[in-house]
């Protein structure tokens, strides 16, 4: 510190009181105390913008509500930010078959086949075996109420050929809607550093979906679906609980968080919103109602449009992500902390109007008191899971069909194109089996499974000599049935105890060759492959009396 070398600072840092020392001190300037208060506050200044800045950007969950059919912005917070959107993904996955259904290139009832590809996907899946059929429609459902991860591999081969040829499409398609921050690279939104969208473009592409395709709103308004025996409901909460909710898609990993594209109606207005990277399922249904009950309280008010936060955006292409796997999979207690206080902020106004409804009194009851619904988002966690009448879905071709069928093919090729070797083999060879021998995609006959390799390396390395006892048997005529050995033991011993005592001294050499510790065997593979030649009548007598007490269950045929 200055001035502690000479002694006018103490240790502590404090100006020395003696005046005999303090003569020898030089002057202290003014300029230098002030320039180190001014680097301090500086200094403490970045520290608490940086901080404010990362508290900010780690919990500050991006989240959007727009207006239906014009897009009017009612509620708007980090929609621009960069992030995962998880099995979100699968709104664009959707869009891009519905528009190759449009284009006439595939039909809803065309038979689809499940590739080795898509049935390798991890969970959340069907699990439907290499191939299998499914036709286009029952696959959209599938995706949609499931969030089938092996059902989005075989719609992307089905309509683009391959999954690099539909990653393709849905960029191309991005492009044409605006998403200019997203860059897709599967059809299921598994996992990818490069597979990134933000809450504005989710919230363009759901508008979009139900702009272009009104007569298929009703895929994202699935409750559950009936597969044979098997009820599969929706992953969406909203669905039965939150009145008015009537569609759309969740997704979610780790990295992603929670997220949610849902849509609603009431008294002739449409809302859309967008949540992306809430801590847990109940935060996520939680804030997704609150901001619907602000949309339809009125408390949010349209203040600007999409194309004005697309001004926003400083390039188009995406940025990176952040990663919320700390925050949601692992220590999400400080975020669930900062998602309840952000969720707190939000409720206030709804429970301030609910406070300061009036009264109904014994004689009158306001209209609007009766028109108006409570706010839903404090209770809807404790709204039961709703009974859904399922919508029935089935596996393979419709019944009569005599069309093509689509399949892994060359990128962009005709639904029906067969598909060359080269891209049968870039996939996984199928389980073999006679199962699958007539199905259009025929696994590989010289293939071998990946499980038991090592024993049938064994088997392979195993030399055709046999062993000494297996040899002895070999050279007795072993020809018997293991299950008539065991029939034959007892009296096989008696015959041969006595054989050795009474045989021939010509026979012997046979006694000489059951030295072995196995040999005591081999009078009965012996008098099994010749009954008389080598043992005395007596022997053999005996030994017959032995098999006549055995049981005829070995006697068939």
């Amino acid at each position: 510190m200055p001035g502690s070398r000479n002694g006018c600072l103490d240790s502590a840092g404090m100006q020395d009181m003696n005046p005999i020392r303090q003569s020898h001190c030089p002057p202290r300037s003014n300029t230098v105390r002030t320039g180190t208060r001014q680097s301090s506050l500086r200094r403490a200044g970045y520290l608490v913008a940086l901080l404010g800045f990362w508290a900010s950007h780690a919990f500050a969950n991006p989240a959007l509500v727009i207006e239906m059919p014009s897009g009017a912005i009612l509620y708007e917070d980090h929609a621009t930010e960069p992030w995962y959107p998880a099995s979100v993904t699968k709104l664009m996955t959707v869009f891009v078959a519905l528009s190759a259904v449009r284009d006439h290139r595939i039909a809803l009832d065309t038979p689809l086949v499940v590739s080795a590809r898509a049935a390798m996907m991890p969970p959340s899946k069907m699990g439907f075996r290499p191939g299998s059929l499914v036709t286009l429609d029952n696959a959209l459902k599938m995706l949609l109420v499931k969030s089938a991860n092996d059902f989005a591999v075989v719609i992307a081969e089905g309509v683009s050929g391959s999954v690099e040829a539909f990653a393709e499409d849905m960029n191309s398609t991005a492009r044409e809607l605006g998403l200019t921050q997203s860059h897709f690279v599967n059809p299921n939104g598994l996992p990818d550093p490069e597979h990134v969208s933000s809450a504005r473009d989710l919230a363009i592409l759901a508008r979009a979906l139900y702009l272009t395709f009104p007569e298929q709103a009703n895929l994202f308004n699935i409750g559950a679906l009936r597969l044979g025996g098997q009820i599969i409901p929706n992953h969406n909460n909203l669905l039965g609980r939150y009145p008015g909710a009537d569609g759309m898609k969740t997704g979610f990993t780790c990295a992603a968080g929670w997220n949610l594209v849902a849509s609603a109606s009431r008294d002739g207005r449409k809302l859309i919103a967008v949540v992306l990277g809430a801590p847990s399922l109940r935060s996520r249904t939680i804030m997704t109602a609150a901001l619907f009950d602000r949309g339809f309280a009125g408390i949010d008010r349209p203040s600007k449009s999409l194309a004005d936060l697309a001004a926003q955006t400083s390039t188009n292409s995406p940025a990176a992500a952040p990663d919320m796997h700390q925050t949601t999979c692992r220590k999400r207690g400080k975020a669930v902390a900062q998602f309840n206080a952000e969720l707190d902020r939000l409720m206030s106004p709804l429970l301030a109007a609910k406070a300061k409804t009036p009264a109904a009194s014994q004689h009158f009851v306001p209209a609007e008191t009766l028109a108006s619904p409570l706010p839903m988002a404090p209770r809807i966690a404790m709204v039961p899971r709703p009974a859904f009448d399922p919508v029935p879905v089935y596996a393979g071709a419709p019944e009569g069909y005599a069309g093509v069928i689509a399949q892994a093919r060359p990128a962009h090729s005709p639904v029906g194109t067969p598909e060359p070797p080269s891209v049968v083999s870039a996939y996984a060879p199928a389980t073999p089996g006679t199962a699958l021998e007539d199905t259009p995609l025929r696994p590989d006959a010289g293939a071998l499974p990946m499980k038991g390799a090592a024993k049938q390396a064994k088997v392979a390395a195993r030399p055709d000599v046999l062993p000494p006892h297996r040899l002895a048997r070999t050279e007795t005529g072993d020809t018997v049935l293991p299950t008539t050995r065991k029939t034959t033991k007892k009296g096989s011993h008696k015959a041969a105890k006595k054989a050795q005592g009474k045989a021939p001294e010509g026979k012997a050499s046979f006694a000489k060759a059951s030295v072995h510790k196995h040999a005591k065997f081999a009078p009965k593979f012996a008098k099994q492959a010749h009954p008389t030649a080598h043992f005395p009548a007596k022997a053999t007598a005996h030994a017959g009396k032995t098999k006549s007490k055995t049981p005829e269950k070995h006697a068939k045929g």
